[in-house]
């Protein structure tokens, strides 16, 4: 059996937990965000969904990107981890 070769692209092709919402700014515009539920600390926001749709993935590669080079762990969807270490996350 080929093991697969977890790098950028297989990665960026996951199928991602997408969290779509809305929020005001400072000085109470709206701005739309894209979190991904399985990267806590990934936001990216826009002034409307579809920009936020069209462009999050360029956001996603660069913190991907940061993650391999730090070898960090990077939780696929699908993989359910109830003791999420928190200080390793979010140090």
């Amino acid at each position: 059996m080929e093991e697969i070769k977890k790098d950028l692209d297989y990665y960026l092709n996951l199928n991602w937990t997408l969290i779509e919402g809305q929020d005001l700014d400072f000085d109470g515009n709206p701005y739309f965000y894209i979190e991904i539920k399985e990267i806590p600390s990934f936001t990216f926001c826009a002034k409307t969904l579809a920009r936020a749709r069209e462009n999050y993935k360029k956001q996603l590669r660069l913190s991907l990107m940061v993650m391999l080079e730090n070898n960090e762990v990077i939780p696929e969807p699908g993989q359910e981890d109830d003791d999420v270490d928190w200080e390793k996350l979010c140090p």
